[in-house]
């Protein structure tokens, strides 16, 4: 379960911005679970809230990544995976003046459970069925 936090001043992003970012988030995730796994929360900080080397951050956009259902399974994987971040972010952010800054937090998908199932392992038939049906179920597998 990805769960995005996103910290940003309040005008940051319209209601439509926040609609398509949060497709296009889901959309890298959707390739490889289901979506519904993905989270994404905006938060709306005010400038006199929101401080980056101890002066206040008024254009500047923070988010915390947390991974669950997946790892990285490599270096390489993971500075694909924050490019395409960063190129989806870029029109949003760097084009509007925003600098930004992001880390992914990576949690063993045992330490997790979604409408008191656990979740199934990666590419199962379980997983397959939650992905098609786009919500959770009892396993079926171990």
């Amino acid at each position: 379960m990805p769960l995005w936090t996103i910290y940003h001043p309040a005008d940051a992003f319209s209601d439509a911005d926040k609609a398509e970012l949060a497709e296009k988030i889901t959309e890298i995730y959707g390739a490889v679970m289901p979506r519904f796994y993905v989270g994404i929360v905006f938060q709306a900080i005010e400038a006199r809230n929101f401080f980056v080397g101890g002066k206040p951050a008024e254009r500047f956009v923070r988010m915390v990544m947390e991974h669950i259902a997946r790892s990285f399974p490599n270096i390489e994987s993971s500075r694909r995976f924050i490019d395409r971040v960063n190129a989806i972010l870029k029109p949003y952010l760097a084009d509007k003046g925003y600098d930004w800054e992001f880390h992914i937090d990576e949690t063993p998908i045992d330490y997790w459970s979604i409408n008191g199932h656990y979740p199934p392992k990666p590419d199962t038939e379980d997983e397959r069925r939650w992905r098609a049906e786009n919500r959770p179920s009892p396993r079926t597998h171990a």
